[in-house]
């Protein structure tokens, strides 16, 4: 806010201390500063009033914030381990996004695909290992018979232990399961977007993964709730496929009205919107990367 008081006066300092004003055409276009206002606010009231919805309609429990707090420092580190290799995917929908944009090579895709999801099917094998006394412990408790299913849907807590590695809807409706995930990985891929464009003041001293983290954060305290925000596609079948090798067999996809292609499908077509939406709103209208101190931004 302070820095946007100080162009309010439209003025600059010469190199010898003398005010000039600023020259009106160096502004950026009225059209891009509507645009990139109203996205910014679209998002800030999306994110903010969605964890307001997912508090009180959905009486979320201290238990969502630690869910979403493991899962955002997981992205961290994830991202912190692959990204100067790789570039830090870890998701098919954010390669399918960037191959969409020529950044990574068509040919590439399917290897990228098989090692994310290799990746997340093997990271679900070592959490069962890890808690496989508590998972018996917590089917006794609940009186869970593993893979058990009534009225469509897997019986007891967190989808009878199934949800511990796949996401499963608060809700039947189709339509909004789709919307949820797709609206999720755009938010994703726009964000990610609008951090990483080295014209758009990215940020430094390698802190790209943390807010990368704190992205996935947001998301799920505010957009979540509904689905369990799987957006992204390896996240969910890798674990799923492990579910069901693990015991819970064919119902962790047939459960839910067979739900399992909704944080597939959504969330590969939810990517590439976000990523098209900001090189069309916001990436055309960025200046080039030695403008020092483009005028009437945001910038230190």
């Amino acid at each position: 806010m302070l820095a946007t008081a100080r162009r309010l006066t439209a003025r600059s300092a010469t190199s010898d201390g003398r005010q000039t004003k600023v020259d009106p055409t160096m502004n950026p276009p009225l059209r891009a500063v509507v645009a990139a206002e109203f996205l910014g606010t679209t998002l800030l009231v999306l994110l903010g009033d969605g964890v307001v919805a997912s508090a009180f309609l959905l009486e979320k429990d201290p238990r969502w914030l630690l869910i979403t707090t493991g899962w955002a420092l997981a992205v961290t580190l994830g991202v912190y381990v692959s990204g100067r290799t790789s570039g830090g995917h870890l998701n098919p929908a954010v390669t399918l996004a960037l191959a969409m944009r020529g950044e990574v090579a068509w040919s590439r895709l399917p290897a990228y695909w098989a090692a994310q999801l290799a990746g997340a099917f093997a990271g679900a094998l070592l959490v069962y290992a890890d808690y496989a006394a508590a998972f018996v412990t917590f089917e006794a408790k609940h009186g869970i018979t593993r893979g058990a299913m009534s009225a469509g849907k897997l019986l007891g807590p967190a989808a009878g232990g199934a949800g511990i590695f796949a996401t499963f809807p608060e809700f039947d409706g189709l339509a909004g399961n789709i919307l949820s995930e797709f609206l999720g990985t755009a938010v994703l891929l726009f964000a990610v977007r609008a951090l990483t464009d080295r014209r758009n003041d990215p940020p430094q001293s390698n802190l790209g993964p943390i807010l990368v983290g704190a992205i996935v954060w947001v998301i799920g305290m505010s957009l979540g709730g509904l689905t369990g925000y799987a957006i992204n596609p390896a996240r969910d079948l890798g674990p799923r496929l492990a579910a069901a090798l693990l015991g819970w067999g064919s119902s962790v996809f047939v459960s839910h009205g067979s739900y399992f292609w909704v944080p597939i499908v959504a969330p590969l077509a939810g990517g590439v919107a976000g990523a098209l939406l900001f090189d069309l709103a916001v990436a055309r209208t960025l200046p080039p990367l030695d403008e020092p101190n483009p005028p009437g931004r945001l910038s230190p």
